[in-house]
């Protein structure tokens, strides 16, 4: 099995103890994980914008990354939404679209590879915190990511899951939503954040680090003492502590 991770544009840059989390964990279980160096960013920021010419650069440099690979794995519901949408990109050019229809059957979220792939739902974490779940919409609705994370978090020992009232409404970020139309995001994300506080979690943990940065950011303007982690940090942290 030749897995590759795909790191993403805020992983690599901000949040890199996601992407150790992922290879620690996956390394358990004898799956060696490399990392192509060409890789850039999904090019979501252009597609989103109407730049379609700049996202398939973008969409080519990912092709070519992990052309060779057998499965591609990420820190984001998000990003690995956007390899789903690389057919339309090349929908004039047959022989980037068989690369691009190809990219998009072994692109997987991470509990999604470690669920469906690995067939792995327990991997032996403690972690005696009080968890509630902000499920992302790209993750959720493009890619159907639902049950896996509650499947992982339902066999670590000492959690106390509690639900997020209102967990599938959007937390306001959505990349450039957030720039250009930065009041109805601000709006968004302190309901989110208000919604957060009625669990009375300690930690608010997630699949995608846009969303929790967002949050994240809405909790510490509010001096709120929420921990908010990437699900696969939380896993990691428990098989330590384990």
């Amino acid at each position: 099995m030749k897995v590759s991770l795909f790191i993403t544009c805020l992983s690599d840059a901000i949040y890199p103890r996601v992407g150790e989390a992922m290879v620690r964990l996956l390394a358990r279980y004898g799956v060696k994980v490399e990392f192509p160096t060409i890789q850039t960013c999904c090019g979501q920021p252009a597609f989103n914008s109407g730049y379609w010419k700049e996202a398939r650069t973008t969409a080519k440099t990912i092709i070519e990354a992990f052309e060779d690979c057998d499965f591609v794995i990420a820190p984001s519901g998000s990003c690995t939404g956007m390899i789903h949408h690389y057919p339309k990109l090349f929908e004039d050019d047959a022989v980037m679209l068989e690369k691009a229809v190809k990219l998009q059957s072994k692109s997987y979220e991470f509990t999604q590879f470690l669920v469906q792939v690995l067939g792995i739902t327990d991997v032996g974490a403690t972690f005696p915190h009080k968890v509630t779940y902000h499920p992302s919409c790209h993750g959720t609705r493009l890619l159907g990511v639902k049950d896996e994370p509650m499947e992982l978090m339902s066999k670590v020992k000492g959690l106390e899951f509690v639900p997020l009232p209102h967990a599938e409404d959007c937390c306001g970020f959505g990349g450039t939503f957030a720039v250009k139309m930065s009041d109805i995001s601000g709006a968004m994300v302190t309901e989110k954040v208000d919604h957060v506080k009625e669990t009375e979690a300690e930690v608010l943990v997630g699949l995608d680090m846009a969303c929790l940065m967002n949050i994240g950011g809405n909790l510490r303007y509010r001096n709120e003492p929420v921990r908010v982690m990437h699900l696969a940090e939380l896993l990691y942290e428990g098989v330590k502590q384990a």
